[in-house]
């Protein structure tokens, strides 16, 4: 794929791994969509992204089918295609299972599971027409289970599940895809704070080659499931 020009859109895109994901993509000459669930986290990014014809932000709740079939109208009204969808928003809660809460269960099954299903089915027209690229942001805890997980792990086995079962039905119409199941990432997520500290982790812009390096990728090949790990874990 010549990437001059083409057009993503990645949920969950205002900091973390879709942030760095975006910046890669624009360094590329995408046009790039972030959307992310309020208003000020969008306009923030908007900013550090550079706030030009080529980024879109999009205040969307990915819970919400309403909203992500809003979404990709305002990216096909601004720019008329779109060629790659990482679905990439995401939420975790951690604690034993006897003590999750069922509004913290309720709200990993609504953002990390059906969230991936609503942003496809939003989306999945689009990508028809384009011949384009859906990629879900798992991670390895959606193969490998872990205590205090319950919750984190079922939306991400669920994700890792789904994303295949979707590549089986999409790729006669040459739409590719594949899920991306990280290990340990400087991100933000779940309260942390990324500094020094985080350096052995793997970093968002290496996500975001990732992607890059997919997209490139001859269209003949799929890698369909990528698990990616640090390097040297015992540097923490």
């Amino acid at each position: 794929m010549d990437l001059q020009g083409k057009v993503a859109y990645i949920t969950g895109g205002t900091k973390g791994i879709g942030f760095g994901v975006a910046e890669c993509l624009l360094q590329q000459g995408m046009r790039v969509a972030v959307s992310g669930r309020s208003k000020k986290g969008v306009d923030e990014a908007l900013k550090r992204l550079g706030n030009h014809d080529g980024v879109l932000g999009i205040v969307s709740d990915v819970s919400k089918l309403s909203d992500e079939r809003v979404a990709v109208k305002s990216i096909l009204n601004q720019w008329g295609q779109l060629d790659l969808v990482l679905a990439n928003a995401g939420v975790g809660h951690f604690a034993p299972v006897y003590e999750l809460e069922e509004a913290q269960w309720e709200q990993m099954i609504n953002t990390n599971l059906n969230g991936v299903f609503y942003t496809l089915k939003a989306t999945v027209d689009a990508l028809k027409a384009s011949e384009g690229y859906y990629m879900t942001l798992a991670s390895l805890a959606g193969t490998n289970f872990f205590a205090q997980g319950a919750g984190y792990n079922a939306t991400k086995f669920g994700v890792v599940g789904f994303t295949q079962a979707a590549m089986l039905d999409l790729r006669k119409y040459n739409v590719k895809v594949t899920t991306i199941m990280p290990g340990s990432v400087a991100t933000y997520f779940n309260g942390n704070e990324p500094s020094d500290k985080d350096a052995w982790k793997i970093q968002a812009e290496d996500i975001g080659k990732l992607v890059i390096d997919l997209l490139q990728m001859h269209p003949r090949t799929l890698p369909s499931k990528i698990e990616v790990r640090p390097t040297r874990p015992d540097l923490k």
